[in-house]
């Protein structure tokens, strides 16, 4: 069932948003510390908000804010939270975020919806390849979600091709939800095993984690190399603890959809201003319906672009399309701008490429620097320079590439402290600090 929002017209969506956002004005002012020092420092009469279009006479909440005052963006005591999460800082430690009981039933909302957008409905079962713990929110995201759906769940966790398969062989899941590339190690791993992957039961995957489209929304060549080999469907979905939202692709794959009973979205330029519709930007966001850490115009950090043409699925809302970087990770070499995505993509194209690990630096001159460290099953000159010439071809550069021991990447890569995979170590930061 779509909720009815999301079939509004286009003023009625944002007369509804445009309510929402005065309540929680009112909401942040009366409970949030540091919501109420920043309209008293900055001079800021919540009473002259009114519409979207007024979002920008108020302050940006960044990351580093987050972090350099965590405790005063809570609006409820400790004991009503029932759950903490924490997502990476930008200063070196986590930030927390608490969830009250009334948060928990709006993250199982979103999830809901986000997993009817896909195509899941009530009594299907899906098999779950993320973890629960470690404080990690999309795990416990998942199990609620599916659980107010009335879905059945395995809750198998993250890896190991062979009890993943083992469990969709016992127990017959129509979905999965986990990291596309590890779909690649699924599939190797019946191939190896001789399973009969085409004819399981699994009918779709729920990806998270990384890009499966494009800029201009087609699959880009990850999700080709997957469905190749395996004929399902895939679909994107992005969400972060912050947002305590998500964007989910329908069946027509053309961008997440946004849920305006959820959340309130900018996509702005590197001076706060809004970019047209198409262009990409930094995802900007305010929440909406969070009792315990709600956000005014938070920085994800995440650029993006906006798509408001009208879906088929008959949804009125826009869509997010995929993250096509972080902005702190953009990368300045030999005059072309590049995201990590754009990498990892052509990385993946290459069957002979098991492990890869993209290092960026500053070098002797203080211009940023590409090291890709990769384990192949071919490493010889000419697969060397296949390489090469492949992102000579696709990004116009061609960064250094060294071959690296299997034992020597994994250890890195798959580190047992994180909750992901580390594909990606941006040293810059590090350099400038000595």
């Amino acid at each position: 069932m779509i909720p009815p929002i999301e079939l509004a017209s286009p003023a009625a969506i944002k007369a509804f948003q445009e309510e929402k956002l005065r309540a929680l004005l009112v909401y942040v002012k009366e409970h949030s510390p540091y919501y109420r020092k920043q309209f008293e420092d900055n001079t800021i009469d919540i009473n002259r908000i009114h519409t979207l279009e007024d979002l920008c006479d108020l302050p940006i909440t960044t990351k580093d804010d987050l972090q350099a005052y965590n405790d005063d963006f809570f609006c409820v005591p400790k004991k009503q939270i029932i759950d903490y999460a924490t997502t990476s800082g930008t200063l070196g430690n986590p930030v927390t975020f608490g969830l009250t009981d009334g948060d928990l039933d709006r993250l199982a909302y979103n999830e809901m919806i986000s997993f009817q957008c896909a195509g899941i409905q009530q009594g299907d079962l899906v098999q779950l390849m993320t973890t629960m713990d470690r404080r990690f929110m999309a795990g416990l995201a998942y199990f609620l979600g599916l659980r107010k759906l009335g879905a059945g769940v395995i809750r198998v966790g993250a890896g190991i091709p062979q009890l993943q398969w083992d469990s969709i062989l016992k127990y017959q899941p129509k979905y999965l939800i986990g990291v596309p590339s590890f779909l690649l190690k699924l599939i190797e791993f019946a191939e190896i095993n001789h399973i009969d992957y085409q004819n399981s039961s699994i009918q779709g995957v729920i990806c998270i984690g990384e890009t499966l489209r494009t800029a201009d929304l087609k699959p880009n060549i990850l999700a080709q190399r997957i469905t190749d080999k395996w004929d399902i469907q895939l679909f994107s979905t992005y969400a972060s603890t912050e947002m305590s939202a998500a964007f989910t692709e329908c069946d027509h794959f053309q961008g997440g959809h946004h849920h305006p009973e959820l959340i309130i979205t900018e996509i702005l330029d590197e001076n706060n201003q809004p970019v047209p519709s198409g262009q990409i930007g930094e995802l900007t966001v305010t929440t909406l319906g969070i009792e315990a850490l709600p956000l005014l115009r938070f920085k994800t950090g995440d650029m993006v672009r906006k798509h408001e043409d009208v879906c088929s699925c008959g949804r009125t809302t826009y869509r997010i399309g995929p993250v096509e970087g972080r902005k702190q990770h953009m990368i300045k070499y030999k005059g072309t701008t590049l995201y990590p995505p754009a990498m990892h993509d052509l990385l993946a194209s290459f069957d002979e490429i098991k492990l890869h690990l993209i290092e960026i630096s500053n070098n002797d001159i203080g211009t940023d620097d590409i090291l890709i460290r990769v384990v192949t099953s071919n490493d010889s000159v000419d697969f060397l320079n296949v390489i090469k010439d492949l992102f000579r071809a696709k990004l116009r550069v061609t960064p250094r590439i060294e071959f690296n021991d299997f034992e020597v990447l994994q250890k890195i890569v798959f580190n047992p402290m994180n909750r992901k995979p580390t594909t990606f170590i941006d040293k810059r930061a590090q350099q400038n600090l000595v």
